[in-house]
């Protein structure tokens, strides 16, 4: 065998491995007739010509990659296929993110479901490249929309004091779950057209959903359908065994129709309505600048994995499993800390970890920073999820956050070119991944702090939003008036200018003791803190 390579193989320039992609481009039969055994470097040298033979040492099984034999000139494509991916998925949050505001957060979620199902189970069936990118882009309409829509519809039923529990626990638990069990369903399956059909299958459930999951009450008063969002709250008052007098209802639907007339709900709104007022459109072009670099800080840990020099199942699952922790801790600390000021420290912390990992060579230790450097950004990724749904207003909210995690994808088109670079230097994903997490997390200090704060319903409450708040506003020095309402009184050092609608708010809790009613009206109006 060695005497075949040294024979036929060229060896890569300036070093002493083999070139994995050229042969020396020579009569084989007269060279062994000559008893020539070793090669001339003058030879002239052509591409491989009948194939190659893969090591499976890494991965025990064939790949699409693999298969198709997506090495050399097109070592590339994968590459390419998961941007186009990504493509994919912008174009599905566009569409998506429109559908929730228009027709509902459960008709959005059931479409991009099924779209991931029927792409996803179809990738098993493609043969070359340009069927398996073109089924990946559609896979990309469900990408992360499958999940945002229902952590947007959970988050509007939620009140301040639980939403973070909600929001982070389930992530903590079940995401974590299965994703150290994705390596390890793909180990045993060892056969990725059925791996793509097994993890792909499961989203059929979702036609169950209209069934189980009722449609947000909060978008439904946005739109104006107050009675049908009493209905459903009517419902949750009897499987939460709770008693809400029915003048309550009837105070709750005068206040909302009262609302409806003064804002003309019949306006539709789209995403450029938070581009027109300077406050709102500050704090959102901030959201996607920091989800940018979240987004591709996230997907280069995920994608970087494979270049950390130790089992790649072993290091994907301990990764993976670096949310559980993370996510716990943020259930345990983010309403005591706030939201500003942790994300801007694990998105420090993440870049620390990763310019450091820059710094040993390869083996535990690099890959032992370089998941702790995945750890934070966890941290840092689950805040944001939580953060833009908290700051933009209820009625362009899904479109707003769809269209923030649309510029995270656009984001996350170049997270597999920065890991391709490990090609250049080990050394430069992490390098890049670093330094952006460092400067996410300098934005981050700019957001205003959402914590113990009603979400916006209006434009204009969204423009308000923060008013007043200085950057070293630290929400654990905050102290309540009292339990029952979610007001709160500031050291009289960071108190910055009048609660002028305290005494509206204030009013409005008396009248409603429903928590989920409560909040659904208190939102309405514009609290200018």
């Amino acid at each position: 065998m060695f005497i075949g390579l040294a024979l036929s193989i060229p060896k890569m320039s300036g070093i002493r491995e083999y070139d994995n992609c050229k042969m020396y481009d020579i009569n084989y039969t007269e060279i062994l007739a000559k008893n020539i055994r070793m090669a001339d470097t003058k030879w002239p040298v052509t591409v491989c010509r009948h194939g190659w033979t893969y090591n499976f040492t890494g991965y025990p099984y064939a790949t699409v990659a693999t298969e198709q034999n997506w090495v050399c000139d097109d070592d590339a494509l994968p590459t390419y296929a998961q941007s186009i991916f990504f493509l994919g998925a912008i174009v599905g949050g566009l569409l998506f993110g429109w559908i929730a505001d228009k027709f509902g957060r459960i008709p959005a979620l059931v479409g991009c479901n099924l779209i991931g199902f029927a792409a996803g189970v179809a990738t098993a069936f493609t043969m070359n490249f340009w069927q398996f990118a073109l089924m990946r882009f559609f896979v990309g309409f469900a990408f992360d929309n499958c999940f945002t829509m229902m952590y947007i519809l959970v988050l509007e039923y939620v009140g301040p004091r639980y939403r973070t529990f909600v929001a982070n626990m389930s992530i903590a638990i079940f995401f974590t779950a299965a994703a150290c069990a994705l390596p390890w369903i793909a180990y045993f399956i060892a056969n990725w057209k059925l791996f793509a059909i097994a993890t792909s299958a499961p989203l059929i459930l979702v036609v169950l959903t209209p069934f189980f999951i009722p449609e947000s009450a909060r978008w439904l008063v946005s739109q104006g359908k107050v009675d049908k969002a009493i209905s459903i709250l009517k419902r949750l008052e009897k499987v939460n065994r709770k008693h809400v007098p029915t003048g309550t209802f009837q105070t709750f639907s005068a206040s909302c129709m009262k609302i409806k007339q003064e804002e003309n709900k019949n306006n539709s709104y789209s995403i450029i309505d938070l581009f027109k007022t300077p406050r709102l459109r500050r704090t959102t072009l901030l959201l996607i600048v920091i989800w940018m670099a979240i987004s591709l800080v996230f997907d280069g840990h995920v994608r970087n994995v494979s270049t950390l020099g130790v089992n790649v199942f072993v290091t994907f699952t301990v990764a993976c499993f670096t949310e559980f922790p993370a996510d716990t801790i943020l259930t345990l600390i983010l309403d005591k800390w706030g939201r500003r000021w942790l994300a801007c420290g694990s998105m420090i912390a993440s870049g620390v970890f990763s310019l450091l990992a820059t710094l040993v060579p390869p083996g535990i230790y690099f890959a032992a920073l370089a998941i702790m450097g995945r750890f934070f950004v966890n941290i840092s990724y689950n805040i944001g999820l939580q953060y833009a749904a908290e700051i933009l207003p209820t009625v362009v909210r899904a479109q707003g956050v769809a269209f923030i995690h649309i510029m995270g994808y656009v984001a996350s088109i170049i997270a597999p070119f920065v890991v391709y670079l490990e090609k250049v230097s080990p050394v430069l994903p992490l390098v890049i991944l670093g330094g952006l997490g460092i400067i996410g997390g300098l934005l981050a200090l700019l957001l205003p702090e959402t914590l113990n704060h009603d979400l916006p319903q209006t434009l204009s409450d969204g423009e308000e939003f923060g008013r007043g708040q200085s950057i070293w506003d630290f929400p654990c020095l905050t102290k309540k008036v009292d339990e029952d309402s979610d007001l709160e009184v500031r050291p009289t050092n960071f108190v910055r200018s009048a609660q002028t609608g305290a005494s509206l708010r204030s009013s409005t809790r008396a009248e409603l003791r429903s928590s989920i009613l409560r909040r659904s009206v208190n939102s309405r109006y514009s609290s200018k803190l």
